[in-house]
């Protein structure tokens, strides 16, 4: 090592050469998965242009070395081209094993991300790549040598440059325009693929957005509203928001292996067609709680009004947030009464860092002794099926499934272990799911309270599908297996069982996050100027039409 290291010590560069060869190495190293995505991308049409697609890594280049040379000078310039290899190796790594794109939502994803959860994506697959591709490429940069000559020299040196990679990018865009604006119209995510630039912009544009324009004054959608009970009964409804936990593998919706036996004849009703706001929790957790919907959805603006939870509290029920969830409840809960699960190992369901699902219900069933309201809405935030960690997610007892895959670096699991280990965790939220009706059920039959459930997930997980892993791609370009989320009602049958019947017979129809906002003040019933009865599925259902003539509803998803 120390003669490797001597040999780098006598190599001597100028600063042109050393920007020019760390660019080399960015563009066709660690920007394969965009050089990757773009081949598939041109050689997939009906003709192309094989001088275009080799003119690409060569205009990338080009423009490295036109940004490089604005920032690299002198002493600043090894510093700096460190931090760049250093960066782009986790980026590369990230979105080669996961298929993770790093824009704006990922970066508000990342940011909201709590210790516990961004050191669960740490593995050894991780520190080898990052060994290989990061830290090795950072040692050559800061052992050879650089030269200098006058100021008059290097400025006219770095002219040179300048020039010539204008001109390569000039040349370039005047043969191949069209290729470009045709290829990057139709494939607008592509540009998330752009190693380190991609990260760079969105990041610029995050800390732009959140901490240079100020705060908007908070607004009240409602100042007055009010509940008005149907009868003389108290009212609880819980809401379980899951985390993390697709559709596709929830048995109630038709998956072929059984990860819902426990809940599939609690007389639960799952709707099956169920799209989510976003595909990270820092966008559907928000987004569902606000009167916007997906299409005007801006956190700036959601934060700065009141929320479901805002006004059921404030039409007079009685209203707890209890997470087991580190990633918080992204600004919803903070005008209600919160608790958060202490991860305390004295408790057998924690470690330290997590706890199972399952201590919510511990949490719950206190609440429930010792109520005093006569409306209460209870919010339950699981840690559910969150990754890359799933085989913490579940008790060993409670697995159903095997074999699993008990590591962070899921890649390197069969494709077998890795969905058992996913449906191990939905089984488990099955599991707590079934514990809370249990709970709800025996308190409408011993107090006749007039008790309800609905679960529903945040947003959903890619396992592996054409070779996506977890979660956060952009919506445009998202699979359904991060959009489409489950959404499970439940409620006790003396005071549900009509509209349960009708519910099944409307649970084929889409609806999305855009309808829990009204959904939850209709359960609540709660009066409200900003309630929509044409956004609220269940509306059709709690009017006192009759299951022999329940029809599809007409569902407003365009609330603003």
């Amino acid at each position: 090592m120390y003669k490797i290291i001597n040999f780098l010590n006598q190599i001597k560069l100028t600063t042109n050469q050393l920007v020019i060869y760390t660019c080399v190495y960015i563009t066709l190293v660690l920007n394969f998965p965009f050089l990757s995505k773009i081949t598939t991308v041109v050689t997939a049409l009906e003709s192309y242009n094989l001088f275009f697609l080799l003119s690409v890594p060569v205009f990338l280049l080009a423009l490295s070395i036109f940004v490089q040379c604005f920032l690299s000078f002198r002493w600043i310039t090894k510093p700096l081209l460190i931090l760049l290899v250093l960066l782009s190796s986790v980026l590369f790594y990230s979105t080669v094993t996961y298929g993770i794109v790093f824009d704006y939502g990922m970066i508000q994803n990342t940011v909201e991300t709590d210790t516990a959860e961004a050191f669960s994506y740490f593995n050894f697959s991780a520190i080898l790549f990052f060994l290989f591709f990061g830290v090795i490429p950072s040692l050559l940069i800061a052992n050879v040598q650089l030269t200098y000559s006058s100021f008059v020299g290097e400025l006219l040196a770095r002219i040179k440059l300048l020039s010539g990679s204008v001109g390569v990018i000039f040349l370039i865009a005047i043969v191949f325009y069209s290729n470009y604006a045709s290829v990057g119209r139709n494939n607008r995510d592509l540009v998330g693929y752009l190693t380190p630039y991609a990260l760079i912009d969105s990041t610029v544009k995050y800390v732009r957005k959140n901490y240079l324009y100020p705060p908007l004054k908070f607004s009240l959608l409602d100042t007055s509203p009010t509940i008005k009970n149907d009868d003389s009964n108290k009212s609880i409804t819980v809401l379980v928001l899951g985390e993390t936990a697709r559709s596709q593998n929830f048995s109630l919706n038709g998956y072929e292996k059984q990860t819902n036996s426990l809940t599939k004849d609690l007389g639960v009703v799952s709707f099956k067609d169920v799209t989510s706001c976003g595909t990270a929790t820092a966008v559907s957790v928000p987004c569902m709680f606000s009167r916007l919907n997906k299409n005007n959805y801006e956190k700036r603006v959601a934060v700065a009004q009141q929320n479901a939870v805002d006004l059921i509290h404030l039409a007079g029920a009685e209203v707890y947030w209890i997470s087991n969830n580190n990633g918080s409840c992204k600004g919803v809960c903070s005008r209600v009464k919160t608790e958060q699960i202490s991860t305390n190992s004295k408790n057998p369901l924690c470690d330290d860092e997590y706890c199972f699902d399952e201590v919510l219900v511990d949490e719950l069933r206190k609440k429930l002794h010792s109520l005093k309201s006569d409306n209460t809405l209870i919010v339950l935030h699981m840690i559910g099926s969150h990754g890359p960690t799933y085989y913490r997610r579940y008790p060993k007892d409670k697995r159903v499934f095997s074999p699993d895959c008990q590591r962070s670096d899921i890649q390197n699991c069969s494709q077998e272990e890795l969905v058992n280990t996913y449906n191990n965790t939905i089984a488990y939220t099955d599991l707590v799911l079934s514990e809370i009706i249990t709970e709800l059920a025996a308190l409408s039959n011993e107090n006749n309270i007039k008790t309800s459930m609905i679960y529903v997930s945040d947003h959903g997980e890619s396992l592996g599908e054409s070779g996506v892993y977890l979660h956060g791609l952009p919506y445009a370009f998202a699979p359904e297996e991060q959009t489409k989320v489950p959404l499970i009602y439940w409620g006790d049958k003396l005071h549900h069982k009509a509209k349960l019947d009708c519910l099944n017979k409307i649970s084929e129809q889409p609806i999305s996050h855009d309808n829990v906002f009204d959904i939850l003040l209709a359960e609540m019933q709660v009066k409200s100027k900003v309630y929509q009865p044409k956004n609220n599925p269940f509306n059709h259902c709690t009017n006192g039409v009759s299951v022999a003539n329940a029809k599809s509803p007409t569902i407003s998803q365009g609330v603003n």
